[in-house]
C-alpha cells in the first residue's frame, strides 16, 4: 500500500487533513509531530471520527539524524504534506530567530529526505501572509509578493523559494504550494477543532473562549483604512482547507498539473472585517461578546483576501462553508470542550 506522510499531523489543519485522507483515499497515513504546539489527544479525536487506522511517529524535524533514523525505513511513500511549522505572527516578531530556525531547518531536512528516498510529490503549507500589504485586492497567484510584515511571513516566502529552486534542481520532483488565508472553524462532528496549548493568537478561538469566560477579546486597531476600521481577512473553514489538500495530492499523483511547482490560493474570496466576524459569531451563538479596542498589532497587514479561481479550475475545489457555518462549528467545538472539562 502506498503511504502519505503528514508532518504536523496533530496540529489544527494537519489533523483535519488526516480525517479527509482517511475518509477519501486508500493511502496509508503516517502522521509526524513533536507536539510543540499540539497534543497527541488529537489522534484520539481522529479515531473517534474515522473508522480507518493510521500510523504516528513522534519526531522533531529539525533533528536531521533522528529524522533519518525514524523515517528512513519507510517504504512506498508517494508524497509528503508538510504542515509542521510555528505559526504565530506576534511570537515571530518577538523571537524571529526561533521561527527562522524551526520553519526553515525543518523544511530543508524534509526536502533532503525526499531526495534521499526518491519521494516525488510534496505539498507545502504556505500562507496569505506572503502577500504582505498588497497594492490590489483580491490577490491572485500572480500578485507580486510585498515585503513580509513578520518573520513568520518571511519564513513562508523563503520556504516557497526554496521549494521552487529545489524543483528546478530535481526534475522528477513535483510540488504544490498552498497559500491559506485564515483557517477557522471545526470539524462538523464537533469532536475536533482548534485547541492551541498556549494562549491562542487567532481570532476565532479567542472569540469562543471569551464567550465562555476563559479569555478576553481585544480588537487590534479600529483606525485602519477599511469599511469599519478593523483588519479585513478571508476566513475559510478548516475542512475546506483539508479537502483542498486531498485534491492537490490527487492532482500531483495523477500528474494533472502542467507545472512542476504549482501555486494555489485557498480562500473563499470574501473579505471579512474583524468586527464583522464578531457579529457573525454573536448571531449564530446568541451570545453577546464583551471586547475592547486596542492599538494596532505589530506584523498585521491591513487587508487581504483571495481570488481562488485557479484552485477552483485546476483542483476542482469549491469552499462549502459560509462564515456563519464556520462560527457555528467553532462554537460547537468550544461547547464540547466545556462539556468534557465539566464531566
Amino acid at each position: 500500500m502506498q503511504s502519505i506522510i503528514v508532518t504536523g499531523g496533530a496540529g489544527y489543519i494537519g489533523s483535519h487533513t488526516i480525517i479527509e485522507l482517511l475518509n477519501n483515499t486508500d493511502l496509508n497515513v503516517i502522521s509526524v509531530d513533536n507536539f510543540s504546539n499540539s497534543s497527541s489527544a488529537a489522534y484520539e479525536k481522529i479515531k473517534q471520527i474515522c473508522s480507518r487506522s493510521f500510523e504516528t511517529i513522534e519526531l522533531d524535524l529539525c533533528d536531521k539524524q533522528l529524522l533519518e533514523k525514524k523515517l528512513g525505513s519507510l517504504e512506498n511513500v508517494v508524497g509528503i504534506i508538510h504542515f509542521a511549522a510555528y505559526k504565530s505572527v506576534p511570537e515571530s516578531v518577538a523571537d524571529p530567530l526561533l521561527y527562522y530556525h524551526n520553519n526553515n531547518t525543518s523544511l530543508i531536512n524534509i526536502l533532503e529526505f525526499c531526495k534521499i528516498k526518491g519521494i516525488q510529490n510534496f505539498i507545502f503549507s504556505s500562507s496569505c501572509s506572503v502577500y504582505g500589504n498588497a497594492d490590489a485586492l483580491p490577490v491572485t497567484e500572480k500578485t507580486p509578493l510585498a515585503k513580509a510584515e513578520s518573520p513568520y511571513a518571511h519564513t513562508k516566502q523563503m520556504g516557497e523559494e526554496m521549494i521552487a529552486f529545489f524543483c528546478k534542481a530535481n526534475p522528477s520532483f513535483r510540488a504544490t504550494l498552498l497559500r491559506y488565508f485564515n483557517p477557522v472553524g471545526a470539524h462538523i462532528s464537533g469532536k475536533i477543532g482548534e485547541f492551541p496549548l498556549n494562549r491562542p493568537n487567532n481570532l476565532v478561538p479567542i472569540i469562543t473562549q471569551t464567550a465562555v469566560g476563559k479569555n478576553s477579546l481585544v480588537v487590534f486597531g479600529n483606525d485602519y483604512p477599511t469599511r469599519d476600521g478593523s483588519c479585513i481577512r478571508d476566513y475559510i473553514h478548516v475542512s475546506d482547507i483539508a479537502d483542498a489538500h486531498v485534491k492537490a495530492l490527487q492532482n500531483l499523483i495523477q500528474k494533472k498539473g502542467l507545472e512542476q511547482c504549482q501555486l494555489f490560493n485557498l480562500g473563499t474570496g470574501n473579505g471579512v472585517s474583524v468586527l464583522e466576524a464578531i457579529a457573525s459569531f454573536e448571531k449564530v451563538s446568541g451570545t453577546k461578546l464583551k471586547y475592547t479596542i486596542g492599538g494596532r498589532r505589530a506584523g498585521d497587514v491591513v487587508a487581504v483576501y483571495a481570488n481562488n479561481t485557479r484552485a477552483k479550475e485546476q483542483l476542482n475545489w469549491v469552499p462549502k462553508y459560509s462564515l456563519d457555518d464556520m462560527m457555528a462549528s467553532a462554537w460547537k467545538w468550544q461547547l464540547n470542550i466545556e462539556g468534557s472539562n465539566n464531566s
